[in-house]
């Protein structure tokens, strides 16, 4: 059944991903939700392990960029060689072509090639020339991000971000963590045997993203999405504090965003109904790229998460 093999992925990432629980449950949430996700942690935290650990559990292509401030655009969709046995251009298919792709340091690519990426995002094709390629049905970008070094890095557009719907931030495990990953360490250079896992076919996805749409979300959690984004954008509304943190509020993807990983959430806890701490968990990583803060926040020290904390707070719990 796919609902136990899913479970089955979530265990396996859990002893692959130790201590990052919430990494592993926002990996499963994007997959269930179709959408792409950006991990952003120090170096060190598993990020790269993790999505390669998922795609051990997906019946799939997989493949992984390092982007580099030398790539080029050619180098993630492909190109037209020349034959000269049929004196024919043949295009040649690039990395994208695969159902799982791990963007790795994403931030140190140029325009040219975040501008061909964002197109396989948001339309799942790319353009080489004067011709248009679908890409896979079944088709996950997860991206990395250092924030440590901004040395020879480009800022990611706020259109490409949008594009993701979910941002997650990593921090370091505690000790105790620590001692288990030392543990798994020499275990996996000592050898020890891994129980095979049954892989989710892209067919698997494709109806687990069907039971995930029939999750029910109240017309009062509707609404309480709504109000949350709306909040965002006239932030005034609510406090002279929030509205001189906030520059521009959120997008409708957010919106989206926001019910369709809300309901993989619930699903994923094995329940048919979405509750309001399934929005307020799944807001934090849903909002966090998207919102723009003003030089006052940045000035004052202030985060994205805290000025989502402080939306949560000043925005009402439906009755």
């Amino acid at each position: 059944m796919p609902a136990q093999n899913i479970q089955a992925l979530r265990a396996y990432l859990n002893n692959e991903i130790l201590g990052q629980a919430e990494l592993v449950d926002s990996l499963l949430i994007a997959l269930l939700a179709d959408g792409h996700i950006i991990v952003e942690g120090p170096p060190g935290l598993a990020k790269t392990r993790a999505v390669k650990a998922l795609a051990d559990g997906i019946a799939g292509d997989f493949h992984r960029i390092q982007f580099t401030p030398d790539l080029l655009p050619a180098d993630l969709t492909g190109t037209d060689i020349f034959r000269p046995q049929t004196s024919e251009f043949v295009f040649e298919s690039g990395p994208l072509f695969h159902n799982l792709i791990l963007a790795d340091e994403i931030n140190r690519a140029p325009a040219k090639v975040q501008s061909a990426l964002l197109e396989a995002m948001a339309e799942h094709q790319v353009t080489v020339g004067k011709k248009t390629y679908p890409l896979p049905e079944l088709f996950l970008v997860m991206a990395t991000q250092n924030p440590l070094e901004q040395e020879g890095t480009y800022p990611l557009p706020e259109a490409q971000l949008d594009r993701f719907i979910m941002h997650l931030e990593l921090d370091y495990p505690d000790g105790e963590t620590e001692k288990a990953i030392l543990r798994l360490n020499q275990s996996e250079i000592v050898g020890a045997q891994k129980k095979p896992l049954t892989k989710l076919t892209p067919e698997d996805i494709f109806s687990l993203r069907q039971a995930v749409m029939k999750v029910t979300l109240a017309p009062q959690l509707e609404q309480y999405v709504v109000d949350l984004v709306m909040a965002t954008r006239h932030p005034e509304k609510y406090s002279a504090e929030l509205a001189s943190w906030i520059s521009y509020g959120v997008s409708p993807r957010a919106t989206i965003a926001l019910a369709r990983t809300s309901r993989a959430r619930a699903w994923l806890e094995g329940r048919d109904f979405v509750t309001p701490d399934d929005i307020i968990r799944c807001c934090y990583p849903v909002f966090r790229h998207r919102l723009l803060l003003s030089y006052e926040a940045e000035a004052d020290g202030v985060n994205a998460n805290q000025v989502i904390q402080k939306i949560v707070q000043q925005v009402a719990l439906p009755a």
